[in-house]
């Protein structure tokens, strides 16, 4: 569903790799509070730090599109206008990645996955989901956790469209999930039946990615 290969190893993966080895910045003290914002594991930073497999595609909205397959009752193939004809909705959440750092309070603007799910009808047999990057990107996802209430497509961050080192012009939102959830470039969803590991849960992480469980390594 991308229109880009996968890049060769980088010294993020084989970095990333080393770490589900040796199951860093597990902590082993999971506990989630209403006074506390921050899972185990995490430190706050102000900035938004850039992670990406080496390349960050250029996707224009003219070029865009979102294809949405699988077991699904209408599949569909959304181009700009019709992402953005979809209800827009606002949203704040806090982002956490597995390389241990937290950002509070981003502003997104965009599609709330379950106006998606509303489009497109998933079929009653569908239960997980592989979304895919235009970098080549892929990543597994539960719908339950796709369905999320606070879960979004988004196009603009803070008031501003999204920029391409984060993912733009479009990536996934899910921020109950650790950040690699969150495909940047997105480019397509298809529904399963089964649950399949993506990019990062072959080489060594978490097939949910809770950070609250500091499910980060597999």
């Amino acid at each position: 569903m991308s229109d880009e290969k996968l890049p060769p190893e980088t010294k993020l993966t084989r970095t990333k790799r080393a770490w589900a080895d040796k199951r860093k910045f597990i902590t082993g003290t999971a506990a989630r509070s209403e006074e506390n914002r921050l899972p185990p594991g995490q430190h706050v930073v102000r900035d938004w730090p850039v992670l990406d497999l080496g390349k960050q595609p250029d996707i224009s909205r003219e070029r865009w599109k979102l294809k949405i397959a699988g077991m699904v009752d209408r599949p569909a193939t959304l181009d700009w206008a019709a992402f953005m004809a979809l209800p827009q909705t606002q949203a704040r959440s806090d982002i956490h990645c597995v390389t241990s750092w937290s950002r509070y309070d981003n502003d997104w603007t965009g599609v709330a996955t379950r106006d998606l799910l509303d489009l497109v009808g998933p079929r009653d047999e569908a239960g997980h989901l592989m979304l895919h990057g235009y970098d080549g990107y892929t990543t597994n996802v539960p719908l339950a956790d796709f369905a999320a209430p606070e879960a979004i497509l988004v196009h603009s961050w803070q008031g501003k469209p999204l920029t391409r080192e984060h993912g733009g012009p479009v990536r996934l939102v899910i921020p109950h999930l650790y950040f690699w959830k969150s495909a940047k470039w997105i480019g397509g969803i298809d529904f399963l039946g089964a649950d399949k590991p993506g990019f990062w849960e072959v080489n060594g992480y978490h097939m949910r990615g809770d950070p609250w469980a500091e499910e980060r390594y597999s």
